[in-house]
């Protein structure tokens, strides 16, 4: 859906982006990960247009983007963009129009959403009436009422309780599901993890990383096991049976061990050695999260 191919981009003496490449592909709910400054709001603004590349190009469909794109893409900012002072029903529609949509078919998609996003008696409210959370439901219906092949979300949570929270995500992972491609900006590695196929690290202007989420996480894998034995043995036991141990946790029952293969041993040798020592219930390997692969590659702002 949108290739990036050697983005530059200099705000005076500040490098916002330094040759950053990545793919999205087509249907794709793709994270755009990264910490405060690293370039990721340069780069959706970019796409959408709002401001130009230094150099470097970005495809759309596989055309240079241009300005007809912008009718097949969506943006939800973190920073409301909405009329304070007018009537939202009024500003659903004048947006819409923007986007290309006839009046008669805005009023009848608007109408739509009201009713599924339960605001029909706000129409003639105005904006600055709203609480946060109640501006970005208003923010999120005129993102999408043109039905955008390109969706792009810019901590798309914020300000929402849990309960609106999770009404938005099914609503764009229901568009996601009809073919709408989504770039998913955000610092909650939860919901990164659990609804991106595809992600990509930038830090301090450059793309660390990018891959698929599954893909990422196994690349990070070090050997490392979850163990749980029956509860009885000693710390001491536990540490004098030949094993790389790496934390040892005690709970009512049982006793939780994280072990580390060395190399040249096998899984099936660890196991066994396991079942001779001890009254083995479980064993897992652990596959490094999507926030531990952050913390991992991000530098720490001086």
């Amino acid at each position: 859906m949108i290739k990036i191919e050697n983005i530059v981009k200099q705000y005076e003496n500040h490098i916002a982006l330094n040759d950053v490449s990545l793919t999205v592909p087509q249907g794709s709910v793709f994270g755009l990960l990264g910490p405060n400054g690293a370039g990721k709001t340069s780069l959706i603004r970019i796409v959408n247009q709002i401001t130009a590349p230094d150099s470097g190009v970005v495809y759309f469909k596989g055309e240079k983007l241009k300005p007809e794109h912008i009718s097949l893409i969506g943006y939800l900012p973190e920073e409301r963009g909405l009329y304070k002072k007018m009537e939202i029903g009024e500003q659903i529609l004048y947006l819409a129009q923007l986007k290309g949509l006839s009046k008669s078919e805005s009023i009848k998609r608007a109408k739509y959403w009201f009713e599924k996003m339960e605001i029909e008696s706000w129409w003639t409210k105005k904006v600055e009436e709203l609480s946060k959370g109640m501006q970005q439901k208003v923010q999120f219906i005129a993102t999408i009422i043109h039905e955008p092949e390109l969706l792009i979300l810019d901590e798309p949570f914020s300000g929402f309780d849990p309960v609106n929270a999770d009404i938005i995500k099914n609503e764009f992972l229901e568009l996601n599901k009809k073919g709408t491609t989504i770039i998913f900006s955000s610092h909650r590695m939860e919901s990164v993890e659990q609804l991106c196929d595809h992600i990509a690290l930038i830090d301090k202007s450059k793309k660390i990383l990018e891959g698929k989420v599954v893909d990422i996480r196994n690349q990070y894998k070090n050997n490392t096991y979850r163990v749980i034995i029956r509860k009885g043995k000693s710390e001491e036991e536990i540490r004098s049976a030949e094993m790389n141990v790496i934390s040892i946790a005690n709970a009512e029952e049982h006793t939780q061990l994280e072990i580390k293969i060395n190399d040249g041993k096998s899984i099936n040798e660890t196991l066994s050695h396991l079942i001779s020592h001890f009254e083995l219930i479980s064993f897992e390997e652990i596959i490094p999260s999507i926030h531990d692969i952050f913390i991992q590659n991000v530098t720490p702002s001086n």
